[in-house]
């Protein structure tokens, strides 16, 4: 018997906790979305994403404020936090994850290398965001990504299920 893979535990309890959920992406190209979409029914919970790659599609699509860009950075906590909560705006869904980073091999600097990755998770009463440093290839990077946000999906619908 094989274990339930994520996408699929999430899929059951975005379903029973009847809740929407949208995506904005960038350094990951699509692949949440992806990974979620490939779970038959997905359609019911999974209101759709944005792949906002560069800041001006975050800026204009999300509403990423242009001031957040210039002093904090694409890859910053405070532009993931608003990258989720512009998806979920826009989408109108009840959660939604965001994550952007530097998949590498370039563009990275000491400050910020090759790598580096927020993921951020906005719902109506919880905002959470938290910081990743992989050390991978540019698919490494990306897999690491999709699946630390799949994961910090997973946890929060499991904390709030316990709630109910």
């Amino acid at each position: 018997m094989s274990a339930e893979s994520l996408e699929k535990v999430i899929g059951r309890l975005l379903t029973e906790q009847k809740l929407t959920i949208a995506l904005a992406e960038s350094c990951t190209g699509g692949l949440v979305a992806h990974r979620l979409t490939n779970v038959p029914g997905s359609s019911a919970y999974f209101i759709g994403g944005v792949v906002s790659y560069a800041n001006e599609a975050k800026e204009r699509v999300l509403g990423v404020n242009r001031q957040t860009l210039q002093e904090h950075g694409a890859v910053s906590e405070e532009t993931a936090r608003e990258m989720a909560r512009g998806v979920r705006r826009l989408l109108r869904t009840n959660v939604a994850l965001a994550v952007t980073g530097i998949a590498g091999p370039g563009g990275g600097s000491p400050e910020k290398p090759v790598g580096l990755t927020y993921i951020a998770l906005a719902t109506d009463d919880l905002e959470r965001c938290e910081r990743y440093l992989w050390r991978g290839d540019r698919w490494a990077n990306k897999e690491h990504s999709a699946e630390a946000a799949l994961g910090m999906l997973r946890e929060y619908l499991e904390a709030r299920q316990s709630l109910y």
